[in-house]
């Protein structure tokens, strides 16, 4: 099971991991209902480096993000099932409207995105090639979303 770790203990970890020669992937996201796509996406990450990484946003972010009635799972929740995947190995919780605070402490080898992304359009492309790491578009299409999950146990309780 991935371990949750607040920021400071992050850096910590990454740079003793790195120290052994290990290679970090990162990815992130709310995975606010864990569906197939997420575990597809955090899969492939993993693919790409030795170590993953997964910044899950936290509560009043992905309010901000999606909407009042976002996050149905509290963020502590959502962590936790993030960081019980087989694929994930540590798991923070951030507040910035981007990760890209995170990037910048920890310089992962590799920035994962899903498939609704091109290596063009990652928000965070600079700041990934300017600590010259690269970016990894991984998953399955983007045809699962919790925004069209919640719609149907909505219509499916009517």
């Amino acid at each position: 099971m991935g371990e949750i770790l607040s920021r400071d203990a992050l850096v910590d970890r990454v740079r003793a991991a790195r120290a052994a020669g290990r290679t970090i992937a990162f990815a992130n996201g709310c995975f606010d209902i864990l569906h197939v796509g997420h575990v597809r996406y955090l899969d492939a990450a993993a693919q790409e480096a030795d170590i993953l990484v997964v910044a899950i946003n936290d509560d009043a972010a992905v309010r901000t993000l999606k909407g009042e009635n976002r996050p149905i799972l509290a963020a502590e929740h959502r962590a936790e099932l993030v960081a019980a995947l087989r694929s994930v190995d540590f798991v923070v919780m951030f507040s910035e409207p981007t990760v890209t605070p995170l990037l910048e402490a920890l310089q992962p080898d590799v920035h994962c995105k899903g498939t609704d992304y091109t290596v063009d359009t990652v928000p965070e492309r600079d700041t990934v090639k300017a600590y010259g790491g690269r970016i990894a578009i991984v998953g399955d299409p983007k045809n699962h979303s919790t925004r069209d999950l919640l719609s149907r146990i909505a219509s499916s309780s009517s």
